[in-house]
């Protein structure tokens, strides 16, 4: 999904002005499996022993991913979890005075600053479409635990061979409707292909919930140039409707077929930094679309806060990967703990 964040000021914290333009990822830096030689069956096998208790085979899903770019995990959020997650968003909703959890309203013409906490709000603008819950998982036990779960994170750290990092999270109540698009250009990392992203359903997904779709095998299109890189921000002289157009066209002239994500409660989408995705319209204006949305990185390419780039983070660590905690609400921080015992 499109980063919620000030992409500007992301981009400029990780990358000084320099007169070469990014165009295309670097070779040397990709994760060992976009490179062209991957021996997935040889990785597989040389850390099967940390492999034997996840829900589903490594090697089988490495070489999925690699091909498609993405990959489904059946059932691998206990639906009790799930349910403890959205009662504490609508817990926020009922009484969003008591909270400072940050709140992205994309309704269109709206006339106010994009970005509030959650008192700022009216409970009929909260509850609504368009609305987006940003980085929910510092205010929740249960959504840190979501995020950093077993077999998300075991899949993410052999995809990029080292340590994961949880970089933000989104919680949807309806289908973003957001069109086409690959995540690495806004969602922005010091290592710009260490970037991936896990969709979390909190319900089971209808054809008319305006549901998620994707273009399986588009990671490996050419990137698209926004007249100054890869990366869309204030300079750029093409913007998202023309990244839209040019991926949705770029996928039909490759004959690659949009596939819609009818998924159930549980179960996890994770997906490559480059592969091409959006939100269908919503047909029935009543039918929601209960989603956590992660985006991933690697200790190695997200070393900071992006709040707070200067300082050593506080982590949470869960699985063998870790999570900021925001330097910005830290009063704020797990303040939903019923996820201590679950």
């Amino acid at each position: 999904m499109i980063s919620l964040y000030n992409i500007k000021a992301i981009i400029k914290r990780f990358f000084q002005p320099s007169p070469t333009v990014i165009r295309e990822f670097d070779l040397e830096t990709l994760p060992w499996i976009d490179q062209p030689n991957a021996d997935i069956d040889g990785f597989a096998r040389q850390f099967a022993s940390r492999y034997t208790d996840l829900p589903y085979d490594m090697a089988e899903k490495l070489h999925f991913w690699k091909e498609n770019g993405y990959v489904v995990l059946d059932k691998v959020i206990a639906p009790e979890w799930a349910d403890q997650l959205w009662r504490e968003t609508e817990e926020l909703i009922a009484n969003s005075e008591q909270y400072k959890v940050n709140i992205r309203v994309d309704l269109p013409d709206y006339q106010h600053a994009p970005v509030q906490e959650a008192r700022a709000l009216p409970k009929s603008v909260l509850g609504g479409k368009f609305i987006k819950f940003m980085d929910f998982h510092n205010a929740s036990i249960i959504g840190k635990k979501i995020m950093l779960h077993h077999s998300i994170v075991t899949f993410l750290e052999a995809v990029f061979g080292e340590r994961v990092v949880a970089m933000q999270s989104l919680l949807f109540k309806f289908g973003s409707q957001q069109a086409t698009h690959q995540d690495f250009a806004y969602v922005v990392s010091e290592i710009p292909s260490h970037l991936a992203a896990a969709w979390i359903a909190l319900e089971d997904v209808q054809i008319d919930a305006g549901p998620l779709y994707y273009y399986p095998g588009s990671h490996k299109l050419k990137k698209f140039d926004f007249g100054n890189g890869i990366f869309f921000n204030g300079n750029s002289t093409h913007n998202p409707n023309d990244f839209a157009r040019y991926l949705d066209e770029a996928c039909q002239k490759a004959g690659i077929e949009r596939k819609t994500l009818l998924i159930k409660k549980g179960d996890v989408l994770l997906w490559h930094a480059s592969l091409a995705h959006g939100g269908d319209p919503i047909r029935n204006a009543d039918m929601t679309r209960k989603s956590y949305v992660c985006h991933y990185s690697s200790v190695s390419a997200y070393k900071h806060h992006r709040h707070r780039a200067a300082d050593e983070p506080k982590r949470y660590s869960l699985n063998g990967a870790d999570v900021f905690l925001n330097p910005s609400l830290p009063d704020q921080e797990d303040i939903f703990r019923a996820g201590e015992t679950m």
